[in-house]
């Protein structure tokens, strides 16, 4: 009776036609753990999740936390799990290589023996934020640089736009000078020419005025 009153509804449902305790209990152990070879089998994968397990770079280390905890618990839950200076180290190796420095300070300056994972997550955490401050910063100084190269480019355009413009316009007003001064040739020679036919014209009549 305490056993059914200690259980939830739904759990209440699955043990409620068992006589006695060991009953209820070999039930209960059956449908969350399963049998021998289903404890196994779990136990097994949840060895090679912990083995395998990788922290991406840019994962933070709350999420990365969140899952390597979800891992140890269901080993422990099974009765299989390991020591606390194991997870301390082996958290420390899943760290992407940009920690590289942080767990090699980490190792120098602490003694992993008996420094607990909750501590070691604290640490972390605090390193992860001088790292994204830094990276803000850094980004804001590439955003400026890449304002004022941007802004002198535009300038350079418009100068180089401008001198162009100016070149156009004096290459123009060259050409326009060098017709003025083919066509003012013409008329110059074309005038020449017709005084002399003028000339040799008064010539011949004056010569003929003579002779008659």
């Amino acid at each position: 009776m305490i056993i059914y009153n200690a259980l939830p509804r739904k759990e209440y449902e699955r043990i409620f036609m068992c006589n006695t305790a060991k009953e209820i209990w070999k039930t209960l152990l059956i449908t969350h753990q399963g049998n021998s070879q289903v404890k196994d089998n779990k136990i097994e994968l949840l060895v090679q999740q912990y083995e395998q397990f990788v922290i991406s770079k840019d994962e933070s280390i709350d999420s990365a936390f969140a899952r390597f905890n979800t891992i140890i618990k269901s080993l422990k839950a099974l009765d299989e799990g390991y020591s606390s200076k194991n997870y301390v180290r082996k958290f420390l190796r899943a760290l992407h290589p940009k920690w590289r420095e942080k767990v090699t300070a980490t190792e120098e300056s602490k003694d992993l023996t008996s420094l607990s994972l909750d501590e070691l997550i604290r640490n972390l955490k605090v390193h992860e934020m001088i790292i994204k401050e830094d990276s803000e910063i850094v980004k804001a100084k590439g955003e400026r640089r890449y304002l004022a190269l941007k802004a002198k480019k535009e300038s350079s355009d418009e100068e180089c736009s401008t001198s162009g413009s100016e070149d156009k316009e004096y290459a123009m007003a060259v050409n326009d000078f060098k017709k003025f001064f083919k066509r003012r040739g013409r008329f110059v020679r074309q005038t020449r020419n017709d005084k002399k036919t003028f000339q040799r014209s008064q010539d011949d009549k004056n010569g003929k005025s003579e002779r008659k």
